[in-house]
């Protein structure tokens, strides 16, 4: 008896009766209805996620909150409604009526907008969940507030960099005028010091000029005494004089009442006259050095003056004093000066009349003493003349009264002339040391304008360098960096093969399981091996046999399953045919490892086939990746076939590499002898009868 004519055999065995036809396709429809059922319920389920409720509570003042909950209530994922208060949405959470609910709390707005006024607080949303509603409702709603949170970091970075940026065109504007000034300010300095060096050489003239003031002034000082001096001793011979003219008044007078004796006094006249003609002429000496003197004193005051006022315009003019501090100067100066002139220029005036009366006394001395000497010589005949000598004598003696006030105003004046020339001179060894002083401070100022020169200048260039590397972008420009700024990564999906949709993504797997589902429920209808063959002995064939009619209805099974999920679902599928096809051969894979569990261990290998299936199911990978599964159930992923079948799947379904999917069917084609095999091996061994065999312990 060949394989074929036992699955034939076995077939008509199937589909005797109506019940038995019922049952075979609903087992070839189970693997359908457990996949197209729940790729359909999983096809999209975030784009159905504005059916689930959500809260949304807006305590926020600011306008922030009002625009995140307006972003929620058009398009925000889920179905959100807005609640009046905090305790509401916490309530509604609780009861059910909410899945999730967000709270945006009255400072929002102005939490967000604290880092602009350099007092920086995290703006914060809270969310309330509770798993008891959906722990995917929670995992999904923190999804989107995460997805709100992003927006507004967004936004609000990219207005605090357009605010950045905004600061930097307005210091680089501010640097840029800086850097006019700074070049201004050079140009100044280096004038200025210009103008200090020229106002420099013109100090050290001024005080040049006031040391020759100085000493000047010394000189004068020294004259002045000198002259105060012989003026003092002008003073005592005028006085000496006018005693001797009254005496000489009186003499004549007693002459003229006693002329008896004139013979002798004549002579004593005579001799007395000529002292009194010596005394006049040292007098009259006198009066000439102190008028010379005083008549130099007068230019040298008047060329002191012309140099100090020449000096100070000569300052003003360099810039190293101001007019201001030179009309002081000349205020303080030159009435000293003018004083000085004055009393000295009185002093000549007084001592020029002192002289010419001096003179005239010196005249009239030596006439006198020449007319004693005649009188000594001609007694006789000067009798007739005692009247007219008493007369000249009183004039004398009038005279010398009138030389001896002049020459005690002369000493008067020329004490005054020397007290106002030692004024001087200690005014101008004032303006020496000031002046010197003066041009010390112009070295200093001068050097610390070229400091300042050099400075600026650097100042200027240092400004300049900085205004040129601070950015200054336009309005477009800053716009669009803010923008970067403020989303820095975007997020290219470079996908190579992509599913979808969450449904597509879920496909490989749920097929697969499926797929072994099907296997499994198979062999609750359909015999493993046909006890005729095995009576015969034909342990290959009985095995091929009872393999090959679940192998049909798998691949009947497969064929289901792809078109529901193809044309009913709408789920994409890169290579169709080779999809089909794989599908197939994980089918009759499957019921090979089925079978072969079945003729093992009898009722016991059906329950470890859903046992297999278990271990399957969580060690495919078909949700989360492989690797995250913990030991031992990861190292038994790549040995179990499920795992090669969704990796196959996922290839063909998305377009992925048909090497791997090359090598997952080869996987399969091995496993699916190997199971063929070892059931053949086990067909020969179930010849013999055994009384476990006849009343087995358990039945199914």
């Amino acid at each position: 008896m060949t394989a074929l004519r036992l699955a034939l055999s076995e077939l008509r065995r199937l589909s005797s009766g109506t019940l038995p036809k019922a049952a075979l396709a609903a087992i070839a429809l189970i693997p359908t209805l457990y996949a197209g059922l729940y790729l359909f319920a999983n096809h999209d389920p975030y784009g159905n996620l504005g059916q689930v409720p959500a809260a949304v509570v807006v305590q926020d003042a600011g306008p922030h909150g009002r625009e995140v909950a307006d972003h929620l209530l058009d398009d925000g994922g889920f179905g959100w409604q807005e609640v009046a208060d905090a305790a509401t949405a916490d309530q509604g959470v609780r009861d059910g009526r909410y899945d999730a609910a967000l709270v945006l709390g009255p400072t929002f707005s102005a939490d967000l907008e604290s880092a602009g006024r350099l007092e920086p607080q995290q703006a914060s949303m809270t969310l309330v969940t509770d798993d008891t509603n959906s722990y995917l409702a929670r995992t999904i709603a923190a999804q989107v507030v995460d997805k709100v949170r992003d927006t507004l970091a967004t936004q609000v970075g990219t207005q605090a960099a357009d605010t950045f940026l905004a600061g930097f065109a307005d210091v680089h504007a501010q640097l840029t005028r800086a850097a006019d000034g700074a070049a201004r300010l050079a140009d100044g300095t280096t004038r200025l010091a210009a103008g200090v060096g020229q106002a420099g050489d013109g100090a050290h003239q001024a005080a040049s000029g006031a040391s020759r003031l100085a000493d000047g002034a010394a000189q004068l000082a020294a004259g002045a005494v000198t002259a105060a001096g012989g003026s003092r001793d002008l003073a005592t011979g005028a006085s000496q004089a006018a005693d001797g003219a009254a005496a000489l008044a009186a003499g004549l007078g007693t002459l003229r009442d006693g002329t008896a004796a004139l013979p002798d006094q004549a002579r004593a006249l005579a001799d007395g006259a000529a002292q009194v003609a010596a005394g006049d002429a040292t007098v009259a000496g006198y009066g000439d050095q102190v008028r010379d003197v005083a008549g130099r004193a007068l230019p040298a005051l008047d060329q002191v003056r012309t140099d100090v006022q020449a000096r100070l315009d000569a300052a003003v003019a360099a810039g190293t004093i101001t007019a201001d501090q030179a009309a002081a100067l000349e205020s303080t100066l030159t009435p000293v000066l003018d004083a000085g002139r004055a009393k000295v220029s009185d002093v000549v005036a007084q001592v020029g009349d002192a002289t010419g009366q001096l003179d005239a006394l010196a005249a009239g001395a030596q006439q006198v003493a020449d007319g004693a000497a005649a009188l000594a010589d001609a007694a006789p005949a000067l009798a007739d003349g005692v009247r007219q000598a008493a007369d000249g004598a009183a004039t004398l003696a009038g005279g010398t009264a009138q030389v001896r006030d002049g020459a005690r105003s002369l000493a008067d004046g020329v004490g005054t002339l020397a007290t106002g020339a030692t004024t001087l001179a200690d005014g101008s060894a004032t303006l020496r040391t000031g002046t010197t002083a003066l041009a010390d401070g112009t070295d200093a100022l001068r050097a610390g304008a070229g400091q300042a020169a050099d400075g600026s200048a650097a100042l200027r260039d240092g400004l300049t360098d900085g205004a040129a590397q601070v950015p200054n972008p336009d309005d477009a420009t800053r716009a669009a960096t803010a923008e970067t700024i403020g989303d820095p990564v975007a997020v290219v999906a470079a996908a190579h093969d992509a599913a979808g949709t969450y449904g597509a993504g879920l496909a490989p797997f749920f097929l697969s399981l499926a797929g072994w589902i099907g296997a499994y429920v198979m062999f609750l209808i359909v015999r493993p091996l046909s006890r005729r063959a095995l009576a015969a002995g034909r342990g290959v064939a009985a095995a091929v046999g009872g393999w090959l009619v679940p192998a049909a209805i798998g691949v009947v099974q497969a064929a289901a399953m792809f078109s529901v999920t193809r044309w009913a679902l709408h789920i994409d599928v890169a290579h169709g045919l080779g999809t089909a096809l794989f599908l197939a051969l994980v089918s009759v894979t499957f019921v090979a490892i089925v079978q072969l569990l079945n003729v093992w261990l009898g009722a016991a290998g059906q329950f470890l086939g859903l046992v297999l299936m278990l271990v399957q199911l969580v060690t495919a990978g078909g949700t989360f990746p492989w690797q995250t599964i913990p030991e031992p159930l990861r190292s038994v992923h790549r040995y179990l076939p499920m795992s090669w079948s969704v990796d196959g799947l996922r290839h063909l379904l998305y377009g992925g590499s048909l090497s791997t999917v090359g090598r997952d069917a080869g996987l399969l084609l091995v496993v699916l002898v190997a199971a063929l095999a070892g059931t053949s091996l086990l067909a020969r061994r179930q010849r013999v009868w055994t009384a476990a065999r006849l009343q087995p312990e358990l039945v199914l």
